[in-house]
């Protein structure tokens, strides 16, 4: 039992690609990652190369994986509490520091206590996510005026500012989001609200792959909340998704924030799971 790293996405894919596709909504993020580094390139999220990695069990088969796209934490699929202990191992002895992680909660607090362990230092929970998947979908009503379109390149400026926003308020990175706009216009993965022919909220899909889409994220500007926007858009892309042939819709929202999960369990989306990130600080 021992874990396998490597740089190349190819390699990676043609070992664990099956393992992340058996169970697309529980590996819903690291889908999507890879999927968008297959088709943009390493340097889709930074200058750094990504690195790749999968654990083997006792009879050989894949039972574990991760991403590490820096400078954002490793992201880690669902694995055994051993084998998170040692990924810790194996990336603390690599050139670059491990800085945090996120991924789903078992494996991610099981990586973060033991480098609590290692380090004797706490870490910070910085972002619960709850998972969501559609079971129904319940457009609202009433629907919110205006209409859903497609966004285009003549809409990136706008994207990237409300990316940002989106990202601050949620506890990501309020920059470098430039690339995913980009990469989401190619495919058409970015979807505007506009009423009386402004953009009122904005949500975005993921490419479909092993038949799961993830809607996100979704954002109105506070100026224009509580007018249903957010509820219009992520019910088209939903309904786009799920007419592009995605077998599961997914999306992610703060655990915490009862408005956002509530307008999603309204739309028809149940709890999938739960998701958390952690930052380690550096030590003293």
């Amino acid at each position: 039992m021992d874990w396998t790293t490597t740089h190349d996405l190819d390699a990676f894919l043609a070992t664990a690609g099956d393992f992340l596709r058996t169970r697309p909504d529980e590996h819903t993020q690291l889908l999507s990652v890879t999927a968008t580094l297959a088709a943009s390139g390493p340097a889709a999220y930074g200058d750094r190369p990504p690195r790749y990695g999968w654990w083997q069990g006792p009879d050989g088969r894949v039972d574990g994986a991760y991403a590490w796209t820096p400078p954002r934490p490793p992201l880690l699929s669902p694995m055994p509490d051993r084998a998170a202990a040692a990924l810790l191992d194996v990336l603390a002895a690599g050139p670059l520091p491990v800085g945090g992680v996120n991924g789903t909660r078992a494996a991610a607090d099981a990586f973060t206590a033991a480098w609590q362990h290692r380090t004797g230092r706490a870490a910070r929970l910085r972002t619960h996510l709850r998972l969501y998947r559609l079971e129904k979908l319940t457009p609202p009503d009433p629907e919110p005026r205006g209409r859903a379109r497609t966004a285009t390149a003549a809409d990136r400026a706008l994207l990237v500012d409300w990316w940002g926003e989106f990202a601050r308020e949620s506890g990501g990175e309020p920059h470098g989001h430039a690339g995913s706009v980009d990469d989401r216009l190619t495919y058409g993965g970015l979807t505007l609200w506009e009423d009386g022919g402004r953009p009122a909220a904005f949500a975005g899909v993921s490419r479909t792959v092993g038949g799961m889409a993830k809607v996100g994220p979704v954002h109105t500007p506070p100026a224009l909340r509580r007018n249903g926007y957010a509820a219009g858009v992520t019910a088209a892309v939903s309904r786009g998704a799920l007419a592009a042939g995605a077998g599961q819709v997914l999306l992610f929202a703060d655990a915490a924030n009862r408005t956002s999960t509530a307008l999603y369990e309204r739309l028809g989306y149940r709890r999938a799971g739960d998701h958390r990130r952690y930052d380690f600080p550096p030590a003293p």
